[in-house]
């Protein structure tokens, strides 16, 4: 349906009048406030494990409201380009006939408008914790679309950040008052012998070593980043907040309902150490990753004080009530101290169940494929689940897309059954976060799939698209979709991975569409698919002409004997079977069970006989795969 439209007398004329002249501070703030939340008859969440998630950056997604279309340049990536909360509730339908649940939702904050011709479209650049980004609506709109969602029993995950806010303050390093950035020298290098420079040509003291000093975004230093002139060393660097109102780079608002903030508008709020520059490498690379600064210039918070958490709690507290919404997904977990994670989601689980919502979802990102580090974020009490970014890079880049070894996947369930939590956090979601990792083929801060399966030569890169959905949706977990892969999107690394959906006019019908509708309907149908135990039954390192390279195959039961035995041909190159020589491989189906159909094909899928033992031979194309459960099981 077409998008609806808000009339433009909704705006004072004068404000319009600002707006074309970029002036941010008059446009109202929360003009409608809409609706508050009855938390009494509240969207409750049994178990996430039968959710699927849908990431929607509100930016790209639709444009519902013309009212709010400042600044909008959609002829650059990485500017705005309109899309808005109204547009996604305008789209609804349009995403429930995806057959997703859960809506994840950028951040809703207000931000730093932009910064060295970039944007703060995504969300991540906060200013204010208290207010909301106007060029997405106001407080009546997010309620609209959280109503709208709950009306479908669809679910709202909102994105958050506690670990950094945006580019609000400088270094002034040289202590003349204002940012600059300086460079020195000429190149070559001075003698390590005699310390002089600028030899004649030839020798080692040619030239003086070139030095690049940006007082936004200085090199990390300890104790905090130095101040010098000519004459030397100088102390500590004052740190100086901008007044520039006009893309909202100011200090936040201190309002009566949040004076904890005020501690973002003072130094010490802040770690003031410079931009990270070592993220791995010891004997500082964990230390820079905690205090450093995000590199272009967003400011580390010093979460490790008692009233920066006690604001965190309470400012993304009070979004849970004043917008209904039912989880949260943090960015840069990796970037914040474990004891922060300890504190801050045991206040958000309280604040949460207060409100009637005792399964609110806190997932996070740890964007690293190093899985003992991954996984200690989910111990003690800390974050329900992660994005699965090991699996993202051994499985689905690693395999699906470069045609490893499956070994290789159940190596990664094996590795995550090691490093991640066991047992369910108290006052949480009731799962263990070893059974509840995010399974993701893409996302905003990596290339498309199909981006990186064309860029690796593969002629059937769709087909291994599908295939990685098939995996996605019937491994343990619950899948996470991100807007777009839908219509087939293939954009690069950031913003190219940032596609407007709009002009695709939201076609329903597309192949890809379909195959992840119908992996919802299956998943929806086999309960085991979402809370089953999972087994492989074959993996293997075959991967050229062998007759099973490429096979992966694993089952999913439950105790009261839901079953689905899953099998995927990973290889482009010929059809492989579940046979190795004289092995055949054996499963485990509920008693009573000796023929198995595949419901992944609507009509006409493939029909297998268990035989003696358990045994069972499948033959899969080419990247291709079967979904296998006890024949009439209905779907």
């Amino acid at each position: 349906m077409p998008a609806m439209r808000r009339p433009l007398s909704r705006i004072l004329s004068a404000a319009v009048s600002l707006v074309a002249l970029g002036a941010l501070a008059a446009l109202p703030s929360c003009v409608d406030t809409g609706k508050q939340p009855d938390f009494a008859v509240g969207n409750h969440v049994e178990d996430w494990r039968d959710e699927v998630i849908y990431q929607v950056m509100i930016d790209r997604f639709e444009d519902g409201d013309l009212n709010n279309d400042y600044r909008v340049n959609r002829n650059a990536a990485a500017r705005y380009h309109g899309g808005d909360w109204r547009g996604l509730m305008n789209r609804l339908d349009y995403v429930q006939a995806l057959g997703v649940t859960t809506l994840w939702i950028s951040p809703i904050v207000r931000n730093i408008e932009t910064d060295a011709g970039i944007d703060s479209y995504h969300g991540y650049w906060a200013q204010d914790l208290a207010e909301l980004n106007q060029h997405f609506g106001d407080l009546g709109d997010l309620r609209a679309l959280v109503a709208a969602a709950h009306a479908r029993n669809m679910k709202v995950v909102l994105d958050i950040v506690t670990n950094h806010m945006g580019q609000m303050f400088f270094y002034d390093i040289n202590q003349n008052g204002r940012p600059d950035e300086n460079v020195s020298g000429y190149g070559g290098a001075c003698d390590a012998t005699t310390g002089k420079c600028g030899g004649p040509p030839g020798s080692q003291t040619t030239g003086s070593p070139v030095a690049h000093v940006t007082e936004w975004d200085p090199d990390y230093q300890t104790p905090v980043v130095q101040s010098f002139t000519s004459l030397g060393p100088a102390g500590p660097a004052p740190v100086i907040f901008l007044n520039m109102p006009e893309i909202n780079r100011t200090p936040p608002s201190i309002p009566s309902y949040l004076p904890e903030q005020y501690i973002l508008t003072i130094p010490e709020g802040y770690h003031r150490r410079g931009r990270i520059f070592n993220y791995d490498n010891p004997p500082d690379g964990r230390e820079q990753t905690l205090f450093g600064d995000f590199p272009g210039g967003l400011k580390d918070v010093a979460t490790e004080r008692d009233d920066v958490r006690a604001l965190m709690i309470k400012a993304y507290g009070r979004w849970i009530e004043l917008a209904d919404l039912d989880g949260f997904r943090i960015d840069t977990v990796k970037h914040v101290e474990h004891e922060f994670w300890q504190t801050f989601n045991k206040g958000i689980r309280a604040k949460a169940a207060s409100l009637g919502k005792p399964h609110f979802l806190m997932f996070g990102e740890v964007f690293d494929g190093t899985d003992t580090l991954v996984g200690s974020y989910t111990q003690n009490g800390e974050l329900d689940t992660l994005f699965d970014f090991p699996q993202y890079f051994q499985v689905f880049r690693d395999v699906f897309i470069g045609g490893g070894a499956t070994t290789k996947v159940k190596s990664r369930f094996t590795e995550r059954a090691t490093n991640w939590g066991a047992t369910a956090h108290p006052g949480g979601i009731g799962t263990a976060p070893v059974d509840m990792h995010v399974n993701f083929l893409d996302n905003h801060d990596v290339g498309r799939f199909l981006f990186f399966a064309k860029t690796a030569g593969r002629a059937d890169a769709l087909g291994a698209l599908w295939n990685a959905l098939v995996f996605q949706f019937t491994e343990n977990g619950i899948p996470c979709v991100y807007y777009g892969t839908e219509q087939e999107f293939q954009g690069g690394d950031d913003p190219a991975n940032r596609e407007d959906l709009w002009p695709t006019g939201f076609p329903t019908g597309g192949a890809t569409f379909q195959r992840i509708a119908r992996l919802n309907k299956i998943r929806k149908s086999v309960e085991a698919l979402r809370r089953g135990d999972m087994k492989f039954t074959w993996t293997t390192d075959h991967v050229a002409d062998e007759g099973d390279a490429g096979i992966l195959a694993f089952e999913r039961t439950t105790a009261s004997g839901g079953y689905a035995l899953v099998v995927i041909n990973t290889s482009s190159k010929h059809a492989s079977t579940t046979v190795d020589g004289a092995t055949t491989m054996k499963v485990g189906p509920p008693a009573g069970a000796t023929t198995l159909v595949d419901v992944l094909a609507e009509s006409g899928g493939q029909t297998v006989t268990i035989g003696a033992g358990g045994t069972v031979s499948v033959t899969v194309p080419p990247t291709s795969a079967v979904i296998l459960v006890p024949q009439g099981t209905g779907i």
